[in-house]
């Protein structure tokens, strides 16, 4: 590592919850760059805290809120990491992300180190695709850094920055050192997790908007630039597979919490609360039958029109500016979506 990076303490902050598929690489990865490894655990059932408890400089603290609430998960990370004195690189990872293996070697950990209090740090963001070779690297850096200062961490409860962004902050961008997320590799599980954001959003913030909901979650399906497909490089990885910490040959779990969540809220609510949303793809009445719920009706109970809105839906997500997807959205806004 780099003299310069040891004048500033480097903090990951993490949250989890049902993380066990990744977290004791995740853990082994993060500690290659890490001083400190704080790691906030919601209520998980798959052992996530037991596995990485105990190691050197890794820290589990509790999430005890009910509710899923990323700011909430955020002040509790950035309230322990306060805790450690000098001067605080925060690092704001999920466990399906890291830093990419060249930052072990990389001189923008000087820059890092060098940067003033309240500096916001942003990286790209590699989000590797299945089998390995290529990536979607969206155009705009996202913030996953800042060099604290203790300003007070404010936002939402979805889709938060991860870290303080005070206004006017400096900005430092970083180009060598990218953030690594593993989301896609798993794909079944991704696709899991945005059916579950789906009925989140529709339950709490977007009720009647289905339309809306659907754009913003099957971004995975045609939605992306072309040209922001780009060649992984070797050297994301590859300090990674000499250090043994393997992405490669990551696993989900056979069954998801977001899915047996979506589960109890179709039993709760019924399932033609949530026909207009595009969740119909999983089968839940095998999923209720091997979790042992017999008798439980969620079939899909989208009308035959229901089901051409979404296949018309998923035909033009690549193409959502052209004209005749404009016409086919207000049509359908004006008839509930």
């Amino acid at each position: 590592m780099p003299e310069s990076a040891l004048n500033a303490t480097r903090i990951c902050l993490t949250p989890t919850r049902n993380e066990a598929w990744v977290i004791q690489r995740f853990a082994k990865a993060a500690k290659l760059w890490a001083d400190h490894l704080i790691v906030a655990d919601q209520g998980s059932t798959d052992g996530t805290p037991d596995q990485i408890r105990g190691l050197d400089g890794v820290q589990v603290v509790l999430n005890d809120s009910a509710l899923f609430d990323e700011l909430h998960r955020q002040r509790l990370l950035i309230e322990h990491a306060r805790r450690i004195p000098g001067k605080r690189v925060l690092i704001a990872l999920d466990a399906d992300e890291a830093l990419s293996a060249n930052c072990l070697a990389s001189k923008e950990w000087g820059s890092i180190s060098e940067a003033a209090p309240g500096t916001v740090l942003r990286f790209r963001w590699v989000n590797i695709l299945p089998g390995f070779e290529n990536a979607w690297v969206p155009k705009d850096r996202t913030l996953f850094g800042f060099i604290d200062d203790g300003t007070a961490h404010t936002g939402q409860r979805i889709h938060n920055h991860r870290v303080p962004w005070p206004e006017g902050a400096p900005v430092l961008d970083l180009e060598d050192i990218v953030v690594l997320h593993f989301q896609y590799v798993a794909w079944d599980r991704m696709v899991s997790k945005q059916r579950w954001y789906q009925t989140w959003e529709y339950m709490n913030h977007l009720q009647g908007q289905p339309l809306q909901i659907f754009r913003q979650y099957s971004h995975m399906h045609g939605g992306w630039d072309e040209t922001e497909i780009q060649p992984i490089r070797p050297e994301w990885l590859e300090g990674y597979a000499r250090a043994g910490v393997d992405f490669r040959t990551l696993k989900s779990e056979e069954v998801t919490w977001w899915d047996k969540e979506v589960l109890q809220l179709l039993r709760q609510h019924g399932p033609k609360h949530f026909r207009k949303l595009a969740i119909w793809d999983k089968d839940w009445s095998a999923l209720a039958s091997t979790l042992g719920m017999n008798g439980v009706d969620v079939r899909d109970p989208r009308s035959v029109w229901e089901r051409a809105a979404h296949r018309l839906l998923g035909s033009t997500q690549n193409r959502r500016a052209d004209w005749d997807v404009r016409v086919l959205e207000a049509v359908l806004r004006k008839t509930g979506w």
